[in-house]
């Protein structure tokens, strides 16, 4: 038995809405209803959901999931684009992880500082 809208929202943390947006987009192209038209989202579904939501977490525009999702859909022969595809969202991540690293390091250090302000202050009571 499928998930409703609602269900499959709060399993992946979005709102309907959101859902709704990714299928009109194409991103969620082959969604289920049930005999009142209402969407009923399958297992593979939600598998999809969960790499959208991560991916769009990761910074991915939609417009580069719905080429995924289009490959995807064209079959085993854009395994490699695909692959691609995820190979340079994962530089991006890298990079992008970096860079906060970094700028950790620089407000831990700040932070450091500070305690020594403070502990001198003390001291110095």
């Amino acid at each position: 038995m499928g998930l409703s809208i609602k269900e499959a929202a709060q399993q992946v943390g979005l709102m309907p809405h959101t859902l709704r947006f990714y299928e009109q987009e194409g991103l969620l192209p082959n969604v289920g209803r049930d005999d009142h038209g209402n969407r009923i989202f399958e297992p593979h579904d939600m598998g999809w959901l969960e790499l959208i939501t991560c991916l769009r977490a990761t910074g991915m525009p939609v417009s580069e999931i719905k080429r995924m999702v289009e490959l995807t859909r064209e079959g085993d022969g854009t395994i490699s684009q695909r692959k691609s595809m995820l190979a340079l969202h994962r530089t991006a991540i890298q990079e992008k992880m970096n860079e906060l690293q970094h700028a950790l390091g620089k407000i831990d250090a700040k932070m450091e500082w500070y305690d020594s302000l403070e502990r001198r202050a003390r001291e110095q009571r």
